[in-house]
């Protein structure tokens, strides 16, 4: 994709045959070996961020990971409710898209989520995968409506979100690297681990294998947003970095999501070096 705001990135997921402990440490020998993605950068701006935050993506054929690395030297978090509005704290995100709807999971420093999925509109109509489905009943369910953010409006228009729907068999973990909120000593940061199986991404495969076949696109935005700044004090307005500039402060741009195409190829066989291309 080639606009003002350039191209987005794009990633090669690679198998992994190693299991992987869901416990936020990231010990496993693959996160050493699979590639990372290059530091987050400012949301509108393009700008390196304050903090070399990062993320790494690998798959087996039940589960697709997700590693986070967010440096902070004063971890913050507030929110310990399910679904409490965790981009109020320091966070990192991650969505998913398919051609019509989209995942939205949000995870805080205590391990707090929030999670979404967003569906067009425009797309509630008769012989769409999502009409009529109860689950998917604007009457019924907690919903949130959304067009776009911070002045923002994306050409497709309103999207429903439906709170009620959590990713099935979603796992996840954060560990700390220091003391969350605690301003006399200096933290090392939090990291992250998420499982999402594969059996989870059916309303969103439009179609594609699952797990991936070889050289599957899937649109994948990681993402972390610090309403707290490296002094651990408030920031007078959030500070949002992401794996592509969005131009905007809106994480919701399935367009700017990083292109991440699936190899069967195992991370244990591979160079990390040779395989991740950003702009």
């Amino acid at each position: 994709m080639t606009d003002e705001l350039g191209k987005v990135a794009r990633y090669t997921c690679f198998r992994t045959n190693e299991p992987i402990r869901i416990d936020g440490r990231l010990e496993e020998r693959v996160w050493k070996q699979a590639p990372w993605s290059t530091p987050f950068v400012d949301i509108v701006t393009g700008e390196p961020a304050f903090f070399p935050t990062r993320c790494c993506l690998v798959w087996d054929d039940i589960h697709l990971y997700i590693a986070f690395d967010v440096p902070e030297p004063h971890v913050r978090a507030t929110l310990t409710e399910r679904d409490s509005p965790i981009y109020n704290d320091n966070d990192v995100e991650v969505f998913i898209a398919g051609r019509d709807a989209y995942y939205e999971f949000e995870v805080n420093a205590f391990g707090t989520i929030y999670e979404v999925l967003w569906i067009g509109k425009d797309t509630f109509r008769p012989g769409s995968p999502y009409f009529g489905r109860p689950e998917f009943d604007p009457n019924t369910r907690r919903t949130m409506t959304l067009a776009g953010v911070g002045g923002y409006i994306h050409p497709r228009g309103e999207r429903w979100g439906f709170l009620d729907w959590d990713f099935p068999g979603l796992r996840w973990a954060v560990h700390v690297d220091g003391t969350v909120n605690k301003d006399d000593d200096v933290d090392r940061g939090w990291t992250v681990e998420i499982a999402l199986p594969w059996t989870g991404f059916r309303d969103l495969a439009d179609g594609r294998s699952l797990p991936p076949s070889a050289g599957d696109l899937w649109l994948i935005d990681c993402l972390c947003f610090q309403d707290f700044g490296p002094d651990g004090a408030r920031l007078p307005s959030v500070a949002g970095w992401t794996w592509n500039r969005h131009g905007h402060m809106d994480s919701h741009i399935p367009e700017r999501f990083t292109e991440v195409v699936f190899s069967r190829l195992d991370v244990e066989a591979v160079s990390a070096r040779q395989v991740v291309s950003s702009w």
